[in-house]
């Protein structure tokens, strides 16, 4: 039987690590490797061993050269005449968060693992301010959190 401390390291091999990164000149496409644990040692292809990603500040993403004309999205509605074509400086201006959540699309693998990884990626239009972690909190403020039902004083558990 293995140690503890031995099975604690190889779960804390697995682990999701949460990247909080900021997208203020950052070409868009560089976090797949991160979503799919590309980086860790331990890295296959059928284990899920990849990290949780933020991307804060998308609003100001940087491409390079003139790939902000020359990039062209499409769709096709699947009626006919519905093909749509819309250039990289169009698509931000609607929706700042689509090249990102784009591009880090395109550049993941091609299975049915794809859409777990990107249940992982958050991205955020704005720069937002980090929540405090829990131990970090007082004792006043954890007491006066919303709480749904307070246990009366006779409560017992067992």
């Amino acid at each position: 039987m293995a140690s503890l401390s031995r099975v604690l390291q190889h779960w804390a091999t697995f682990a999701g690590v949460w990247y909080l990164l900021d997208g203020k000149m950052q070409p868009p496409g560089k976090l797949a490797a991160l979503l799919q644990g590309l980086h860790k040692p331990v890295y296959h292809q059928l284990s899920d061993c990849g990290d949780h990603v933020v991307i804060m500040n998308t609003r100001h993403i940087a491409f390079s050269g003139n790939k902000w004309e020359q990039k062209v999205y499409s769709s096709h509605t699947g009626y006919l005449g519905r093909f749509k074509q819309v250039t990289a400086a169009q698509l931000h201006r609607k929706d700042p968060v689509a090249i990102v959540k784009l591009a880090i699309y395109g550049m993941l693998p091609k299975n049915l693992h794809r859409r777990t990884l990107m249940q992982r990626l958050e991205e955020l239009p704005q720069p937002q301010k980090a929540p405090r972690r829990l131990d970090e909190y007082t004792q006043e403020e954890t007491e006066a959190f919303p709480r749904v039902w307070s246990p009366p004083e006779d409560y017992w558990m067992k």
